[in-house]
């Protein structure tokens, strides 16, 4: 009988694994080249997650590069792709991530990762940098501010201390702060560049939403009316 039922068992196993589907392979794609700039290099605080960036020569002068988070032997794409490296920061905790992204001369937008099933995905569906500048754009003294180019949203320094150096005491991993800044096309002859200069808003990694604290109050009047003279 043991001599029927060996066939019978390879055969078995052989169209298990036929059946099974293949793993698909994890990285970025052919022709992107990883960059060997220490400064483009990311760990999270918990020593799990790095972010290495690729580039591709897209011809034309044209780059391409794309962001992508291992952790063990996975790897997830940063999503978008685009045309310039970018600097990273995580909370505290290791859940959060920030993308600082280059998009043009002078110019900054913002993405926001979160941790889900042991990846980092996109947190928002439009980038953090449009909401912070779509909350601008909502509010009384900031609505009818035109802003023509050098439009950049930077991510304030001390994420992953909760931005204990301006004294606050708020809890950890909880909030972002976003400066915003932008200039105008049309000015005065005597003004050589007029715009918007470092206003300051506050992001809830909790509820999503955004304010601005008090203590940010005498800094935003004056970063709108920034100007230099000639």
């Amino acid at each position: 009988m043991t001599a029927f039922r060996r066939p019978d068992w390879w055969l078995a196993l052989a169209l298990t694994l036929a059946a099974a589907p293949a793993l698909a392979a994890s990285g970025p794609p052919s022709g992107f080249v990883l960059s060997d700039d220490a400064e483009l290099a990311f760990t999270s605080p918990d020593k799990a997650t790095e972010i290495e960036q690729y580039s591709k020569d897209g011809g034309d002068f044209e780059m391409k590069w794309q962001a992508w988070a291992r952790h063990g032997e996975q790897m997830t794409e940063l999503k978008p792709e685009q045309g310039y490296p970018a600097g990273f920061r995580f909370t505290s905790d290791s859940q959060w991530l920030v993308r600082m992204q280059k998009t043009g001369s002078g110019e900054q937008d913002l993405f926001l990762y979160h941790v889900e099933n042991g990846a980092f995905v996109s947190a928002t569906k439009k980038s953090l940098g449009d909401l912070a500048w779509a909350y601008f754009h909502s509010r009384p003294d900031t609505r009818k501010m035109k802003l023509d180019y050098h439009i950049s949203a930077n991510l304030m320094k001390g994420t992953e201390t909760a931005y204990r150096w301006l004294g606050v005491d708020w809890p950890d991993n909880r909030y972002l702060l976003i400066s915003l800044s932008g200039e105008m096309d049309k000015h005065p002859k005597n003004v050589a560049v007029k715009g918007l200069a470092d206003w300051k808003c506050r992001y809830d990694l909790k509820t999503g939403q955004f304010d601005v604290p008090k203590m940010f109050a005498k800094g935003n009047a004056e970063a709108l009316n920034w100007e230099i003279k000639r």
